[in-house]
Order: structure tokens, then C-alpha cells, then sequence
């Protein structure tokens, strides 16, 4: 959807196109505009933001979409205002640092260590545990979990890296690296991007995760990377809270689900 005035364009709204079990836990189709598909120049942008969304919102119901997401640079509070004022709520958020080490406590009654590829399938009850967590409210997130030969399949096809936390030679605590997350600013030379992570409860409160999250900068500020990135729900409080005393949001996606009972009307 684009927006012009006077022969010139104004603001643009383009979505990814369609998918389903949006978010990989509903039932429902998605549509998502990722922050390189939208924007608009300054002037009158939530009124800009209004109109193409309720023309791009026509089209997307008619193609049977009934969750709607949209991102957003995290400092644009008029956008995100102007959504909000149409349904939408805050979902995801991404966040970055430099790839220097936190400061916090040493903890001595840890190992670190990153796990090589045959050593996979050891973080995958950690994951699992993981999905729990993210079933139990207020996150409510049921995403269909892997096999455990799947998950070491996928985490090698996607080139992913693996930081634990021992105690007593048992796993607490595990970070997941990736070579991209899910913008086009994740994907810039010197970046690493953090998608996944889990700690068991009896281990939190204690500065394990922040001197694991060290020896993973450590590691990686060897080889060269500058960045660190981090994606997760806004809905969990458990990481909202941890991530941005570390991390600077710089994307805040929104989200709206319709009654689907509308998908069957005709516009």
C-alpha cells in the first residue's frame, strides 16, 4: 500500500506475504511487515500510518489473514500510538549492544563452555524446558515442539552456536547464537544474534547468565564481531525484564488478531 500526495510518495505499507499458524503457535494466517516494508516521511505519519493500514488491513482480511503484525523502530512512539489506538499491542522487541563484557560478579561454581556439533542434542531438554516456560502465562505461547534428531538437524543447518553453563557436570543454563535474526540489521558484518536462551530456576538470581553471556562475548569479540543482537516477546516477563537492562531496543513489532468470524464476509 502506498501513500501519495501531490505526485509524491509519502509512506509505503508492504508485507512479507502470508503464512500459516502465525507465530508458530496459532491456528490462524499471518501477515507481517517487517521494518524495511513500511514507513512514511514525518509530517501527519500516524494519520499516513491510519489510512494505509486500513486499506492494507482490507486487503489482507480478504486474503484470510487474521493475525496482523507490523514493525516499527522502537523510538517512533507516534506510529506505535496510532497502532495501538487501532487494536494493536506491543509483541516483540529487538535490542543490541557492543560486544563488550557486562559487568557483574564473577561466578566461580560455574563451567562454560561451547558445545561442538555432536555435543547438540545435549541442550535439547534445556529447549524443551524452554517451551514449557513460554506456555505458562502471561506469555502463552504453544509453539509444536521438535525431535530431538530434528532439533540437532535444524541447529546445524542453521549454523547456530551453543554457550552452556555446567553445574556439577549437568547443564543449568544454555545461549543460542545465530548468524542472523529476523531483520535486515541482524544480518551486518561483526553481528551475532542471540535466539534462544533458558536458565533453570533454582540457578536464577545468582549472575549466572550475565558471566555466561561474558564468556560467549569473549569468544566472540575474538573473532571479530562487534555486535551482539537479542530478539524476544514482550509478553515474557521473565526476559523483558533481563534483556533490556543489558540491551537497547531498536524495534518494537505490533500485533493485532481480528475475529476470524469476519474472514467469512465480504467487503
Amino acid at each position: 500500500m502506498a501513500a501519495v500526495k501531490k505526485n509524491k510518495l509519502v509512506g509505503f505499507l508492504c508485507c512479507a506475504g502470508y503464512f500459516e499458524n502465525a507465530f508458530r503457535s496459532t491456528n490462524v494466517k499471518g501477515v507481517f511487515s517487517p521494518i524495511e516494508a513500511n514507513g512514511t516521511i514525518e509530517d501527519n505519519k500516524n494519520k499516513i500510518y491510519a489510512k494505509m493500514y486500513q486499506y492494507a488491513a482490507k486487503k489482507w482480511v480478504e486474503a484470510g489473514a487474521a493475525s496482523h503484525a507490523i514493525c516499527l523502530y522502537s523510538q517512533d512512539k507516534i506510529s506505535q500510538h496510532q497502532f495501538f489506538k487501532y487494536g494493536f499491542g506491543l509483541r516483540c522487541i529487538d535490542a543490541i549492544r557492543l560486544m563488550e563484557k557486562i559487568d557483574c560478579q564473577i561466578c566461580y561454581d560455574y563451567k562454560f563452555l561451547e558445545f561442538n556439533e555432536a555435543d547438540f542434542k545435549s541442550v535439547f531438554p534445556m529447549d524443551i524446558m524452554l517451551n514449557k516456560h513460554m506456555k505458562m502465562s502471561p506469555t502463552f505461547i504453544n509453539r509444536q515442539e521438535e525431535t530431538i534428531e530434528n532439533f540437532a538437524i535444524t541447529s546445524v543447518k542453521e549454523k547456530v552456536r551453543y554457550f552452556v553453563a555446567k553445574s556439577n557436570e549437568n547443564i543449568c543454563a544454555f545461549l543460542k547464537i545465530a548468524p542472523a535474526g529476523e531483520n535486515f540489521l541482524t544480518k551486518i558484518p561483526g553481528m551475532k544474534n542471540i535466539k534462544g536462551a533458558f536458565c533453570l530456576p533454582e540457578h536464577r538470581g545468582k549472575g549466572l547468565y550475565q558471566n555466561l553471556l561474558n564468556y560467549s562475548i569473549s569468544i566472540l569479540k575474538s573473532e571479530g564481531y562487534t555486535y551482539l543482537g537479542v530478539d524476544f516477546e514482550s509478553i515474557n516477563p521473565t526476559a523483558y525484564s533481563f534483556w533490556l537492562k543489558y540491551f537497547t531496543p531498536y524495534t518494537n513489532s505490533v500485533v493485532r488478531r481480528i475475529d476470524e468470524k469476519i474472514l467469512n464476509i465480504s467487503f
